[in-house]
């Protein structure tokens, strides 16, 4: 067990990190190319659903022939994603780098790929707290990738800190070895789920279409927030040294907020925890927009965000590990962080799109604030408990 959360960790820490700091290149970018917010803002729109799109895909190779696979493959995408993105020369060619090539290589090395091999891999009584565990190195990878990445902006410009950001990826090479898992072998005179049944379970599962809805508000607010919050700043006069601190503080403090979701888990509701952080989340939009734009209001901001930027990951996960089994667990998770990535697709396509219409972000951020009451409203009645299946079909 401890390997596969090292490895694993390490893995979430890589991926997830680079991707956090891309809100740095929006505006150098944009500058040099001559191309508008949007340009942009759609090329990681495309990169979040094809993300979502790849991931039931990713799952289901991964939940079939193992995760070291899948990890490979993703982690050669990524980097070549990411060296595209630094040559690109027209829109369509910066959207198919950085939207399509990142996004799907994004759906095999981050959450549902890894969280397969940990479902299968610990006890379910700690499942929860382990998720907690590798959504914390995610988020710590956020507070460790984020300045190293506006370092390199600055140190050696924004094309070549992309081709570094590419050979660092290539470590996740190695770690994918720590998650290899030996081969499984089917129960004796059980009736296996097939992968279109485990389908239909969980699409006809009131509870499931509820975590779905709900994981759609977490990828629309936090990855329009995480896209466009340098820009909105730079907007109102502050420096980009502000944004850098911003969104290094959102990774610090969830690390804390993420092992603490994953934590309390063990002993709480899921569906408290989740409608309490998406409560949350919307009160902390008002409170930013209703006080003073400084640099201090910006920090108190983003370390209450990052107490509740991924501690929506540990619970809904771990809810429907709860609820179907680890057999299928990676492929489910991929839909539901399809959903995710359709929000997160609306969220930074709709910002730069309502920003080139209207001037403001103004309009988007009072869209999240809506949503996050909805997310808290919904989650109230999910139904935690294993789902009941007819007598020897064997899900696990």
């Amino acid at each position: 067990m401890t390997q596969v959360l090292l490895c694993g960790a390490a893995i979430v820490t890589l991926s997830m990190g680079v991707r956090h700091g891309f809100g740095l290149w929006l505006q150098p970018i944009t500058m040099e190319r001559g191309w508008t917010r949007e340009t942009f803002a759609f090329a990681l729109a495309v990169q979040n659903l094809a993300w979502g799109i790849a991931g039931p895909f990713a799952g289901a190779l991964a939940d079939r022939f193992g995760a070291f696979r899948v990890l490979l493959g993703s982690t050669l995408l990524y980097a070549a994603g990411l060296v595209a993105m630094a040559f690109a020369t027209s829109g369509t060619a910066f959207t198919a780098g950085a939207g399509v090539l990142i996004g799907i290589a994004q759906a095999g090395c981050t959450y549902a790929v890894v969280y397969g091999v940990i479902s299968r891999n610990v006890a379910a009584e700690r499942r929860s707290w382990a998720m907690g565990v590798t959504a914390a190195a995610g988020s710590f990878g956020q507070f460790l990738m984020v300045p190293v990445s506006s370092g390199l902006i600055a140190g050696v410009g924004w094309q070549t800190a992309l081709v570094i950001l590419a050979l660092g990826v290539l470590m996740i090479l190695p770690l994918a070895f720590g998650l290899k898992e030996p081969p499984r072998v089917a129960v004796p005179g059980a009736a296996q789920q097939s992968v279109l049944g485990a389908v239909r379970e969980a699409f006809g599962y009131r509870s499931f279409q509820l975590l779905m809805a709900g994981y759609f508000v977490c990828g629309f607010q936090v990855v329009f927030i995480g896209v466009h919050l340098p820009s909105y700043l730079k907007d109102h006069g502050l420096t980009p040294q502000v944004a850098t601190v911003a969104l290094a503080l959102i990774g610090l403090f969830n690390v804390v907020g993420t092992y603490a979701a994953g934590a309390i888990g063990q002993r709480l509701a899921k569906r408290h925890i989740l409608s309490t952080i998406y409560a949350a989340r919307s009160v902390a939009i008002v409170v930013f927009l209703a006080v003073p734009l400084t640099s201090w209001s910006v920090y108190w901001f983003a370390a209450v965000m990052g107490v509740l930027w991924l501690s929506t990951v540990p619970p809904t996960n771990a809810v429907v590990a709860q609820m179907f089994g680890p057999r299928h667990f990676s492929m489910l998770g991929g839909f539901v962080f399809l959903s995710h990535q359709i929000g997160s697709f609306l969220g930074v396509w709709l910002g730069g799109k309502l920003y080139d219409a209207t001037g403001s972000y103004d309009l988007v951020w009072w869209i999240a604030v809506a949503l996050g009451v909805f997310a808290a409203l919904i989650n109230l009645p999910v139904r935690e408990s294993a789902i009941q299946r007819p007598a020897g079909l064997a899900a696990a």
